[in-house]
Parts: structure tokens; C-alpha cells; sequence
């Protein structure tokens, strides 16, 4: 069990005793006085993917029943929103309201396309942005709509609308050249730093390159990795999970860690990842002027088996610069704590690679949400 930070000021704890079937505990802002003690646990599961609401196939009840069906713990439809008809969009939150159970989440959200720039995955809402008409006459310059007009626009319609979350998806793919991966994490404000909880850093291939900047241009996500099925293969068709680290199996919970970047991004199905900073789990925010920082990572993959092997593990910071590393020992259980020292370090988050290799990457197989140092 790994505690998380407490309120500014009060010590940080870490207690390393497994507890099955919970593994990670945390520990959340509480009253000056005291703090309360809340235990995460890991689920499992897909935030984009698609029906034939949109350009997919299959019905919201079938990728509901397809997802649980294939042991997921969750699953996010996320049909473009251009396509979705109103009473396909009504019928989406209807199918997940009635799949959702003690022992499965069905998340109801959507693609938002720009034309040119990219998509956006917006979940926690049953309301679509306003159309183009009301974007008119904003973030002018000399009486002219700016490059980023659209992207500010969203971020901040995101971030006014209670309940929404956005999940930046497929980055550097395509876009006109000025505005190619999303301007570059541009345009980053408080207000927008609360309505953005996610990048993809993978989707059909690795864009980790995308997150490392998100990072270093301030925003406060974390990694995902995602199928984006338009097949009626969701979750049995890929290996890929985005991992959710949460107090329980309710959509809530889940929707808190989505915004609060608590979980992690993995090619492996069933690979479980603890990992903290001076207790603070990952998506935590350090107190600002603890310069010596104890690192306490465990993976486990519970397959057991030597293609699952834990090859090397690697803790990046600022720029993509690996600060340290450590090799497995060729087993499927790595266990590392390491002391970290720096005054200009912004975050630290976890790369872990396995001797499967899968996918065309050089054995990369997972990237953790980063715990930020408060620097």
C-alpha cells in the first residue's frame, strides 16, 4: 500500500505491504487537523471507441455487453459527435446508465472534431458544445478570430460545463502545419488545466512525444492508452487498457480519477503498477520545497510468464530526460525504491518496459500518470 499526499504541511507516510485484492492506498486533502485514509484500487478498461452511431458497428447495448463480457472494468463510447443523431445520443446515455453495475461502468461520451486540428473526447456530460454560430466574435485579434480560437473555445467550454472532462486523442497525427499537436499544449490556463484530464500515448502507435509536452507546457494529465475500435471487438480485440486508480467501481470515482490524471497507460492487459513520491501517488501535486524525493515503484504482472518479464523501468522528468533507471531481474514482480534530488524538476512519472516488446515498440509496454513536484 502506498499513501498519497495529505494537507500541506503534514508528513507523507509510505507503507509498502501488499493487500490483495486492493494494492494501493492514498490519502486525499482532508480538514488542517487531520487526514483521511482512502484506498485505490486499479480498474481496467477502454475510454475511445465506437459504434455504428457514428462510423463504427454494433449497437451501445453490444459494446456494453461485449466489454463486460471480456473482463473489463469500464468502457467509454465515444461516437463523433458530428454524426450522432439526437436520439442516437439519447440511446448511448440510456444503454450506459442501464450497463452500469457494482462490477461494470459504462461511461457515455463523444468525439468533438476540428476541422483541421484534431478531436477531442469529452466525457461526464449529457450536453454537446453549442455549434459553430456561437463561437463567433470570440478570442479576436484586430477584429480577426486568432489561430487557436476553436481550441480556447473548447478548453474553456469543457471547463464551464459541470461534470465535463476532455481527453486530448490521436496527437500528432494530423493538423494543419501551425496548429499540428494541438499548437503545441498552447493556450494552458488554470480554468483549462481543471476541464483537461488525459492525452492518448497510444493509439494505433506510440505518441508518447505528445504527453512529454503536454507536461513541460504545465497541463496536468495523464496517459492513456486506447483501441479506438470501430469493430465490434471492444476490449477482446487489443491489449490496451487505461488503467484508473479509484476508491470504487462507480462511475463518479472513476470520472474523478479521469480528472484528476490518476491511473496509467498500458499495451498489457492485466499489468499493475504502484507508484509514488514521497507517498504521493501518481496524478498527486507535491507541497512546494520537498527538494529529496523517495520513489517507491511496484509492478506486477500476474500472467507470470517470461514474455511478461519486467526488462527495465525508467523514472522521466521534465523534457523526457530519465533521471533513472533500474533492469528487472527477469521475473514478472519489480520492486524499486530510489531517492531523487532536484530543486527544478517539475514532475517524475514511471516508463516501463517488458521483454515483449509488442507492438513495434522497443519493449516499451507502460507510462504512468507523473506525480508533480509542485516546483
Amino acid at each position: 500500500m502506498l499513501l498519497r499526499k495529505c494537507c500541506s504541511g503534514l508528513s507523507l507516510a509510505v507503507m509498502l505491504a501488499m493487500v490483495a485484492p486492493c494494492l494501493w492506498s492514498g490519502v486525499v486533502h482532508a480538514a488542517e487537523s487531520e487526514c483521511e485514509a482512502v484506498q485505490y484500487n486499479l480498474y481496467f478498461g477502454d475510454l475511445h471507441s465506437h459504434t455504428s452511431y457514428s462510423d463504427g458497428e454494433g449497437t451501445p447495448d453490444e459494446a456494453y455487453e461485449a466489454a463486460h463480457g471480456a473482463g473489463a472494468d469500464f468502457l467509454a463510447l465515444t461516437d463523433h459527435g458530428y454524426l450522432l443523431l439526437d436520439s442516437e445520443w439519447a440511446d448511448t446515455i440510456r444503454s450506459a446508465d442501464e450497463h452500469t453495475s457494482s462490477e461494470f461502468v459504462a461511461m457515455a461520451g463523444y468525439e468533438y472534431y476540428m476541422p483541421g486540428i484534431n478531436e477531442i473526447n469529452i466525457y461526464g456530460t449529457e450536453n454537446m458544445p453549442p455549434g459553430s454560430d456561437a463561437r463567433s466574435g470570440i478570442y479576436t485579434e484586430a477584429g480577426r478570430m486568432t489561430d487557436g480560437a476553436i481550441v480556447q473555445w473548447l478548453y474553456d467550454w469543457i471547463a464551464q460545463e459541470p461534470g465535463a472532462i476532455g481527453q486530448w486523442n490521436h496527437p500528432i497525427s494530423y493538423g494543419c502545419p501551425y496548429c499540428f499537436d494541438w499548437y503545441n499544449y498552447a493556450y494552458l490556463t488554470d480554468e483549462r488545466d481543471d476541464g483537461m484530464g488525459m492525452v492518448e500515448c497510444y493509439n494505433g502507435n506510440d505518441r508518447s512525444a505528445s504527453y512529454i509536452i503536454a507536461l513541460d507546457q504545465g497541463w496536468h494529465v495523464m496517459p492513456t492508452a486506447t483501441a479506438d475500435t470501430h469493430s465490434a471487438d471492444w476490449i477482446s480485440g487489443s491489449e490496451l487498457r487505461t488503467v484508473l486508480l479509484a476508491p470504487s467501481l462507480t462511475r463518479d470515482d472513476l470520472y474523478d480519477a479521469m480528472r484528476d490524471g490518476r491511473g496509467y497507460a498500458t499495451l498489457d492487459s492485466n499489468l499493475r503498477i504502484s507508484f509514488a513520491l514521497n507517498g504521493a501517488v501518481m496524478g498527486s501535486v507535491l507541497p512546494e520545497g520537498e527538494s529529496v524525493l523517495q520513489a517507491d515503484i511496484r509492478i506486477e504482472d500476474p500472467d507470470g510468464v517470461a514474455t511478461d518479464a519486467i526488462s527495465m523501468v525508467e523514472i522521466v522528468s521534465d523534457g523526457g530526460v530519465v533521471v533513472a533507471s533500474m533492469r528487472g531481474d527477469g521475473t514478472t514482480v519489480f520492486d524499486w525504491s530510489v531517492t531523487l534530488g532536484s530543486e527544478t524538476a517539475s514532475y517524475y512519472f514511471v516508463r516501463v518496459y517488458t521483454e515483449s516488446g509488442d507492438l513495434g515498440l522497443p519493449g516499451v509496454t507502460a507510462w504512468t500518470a507523473p506525480v508533480w513536484t509542485g516546483q
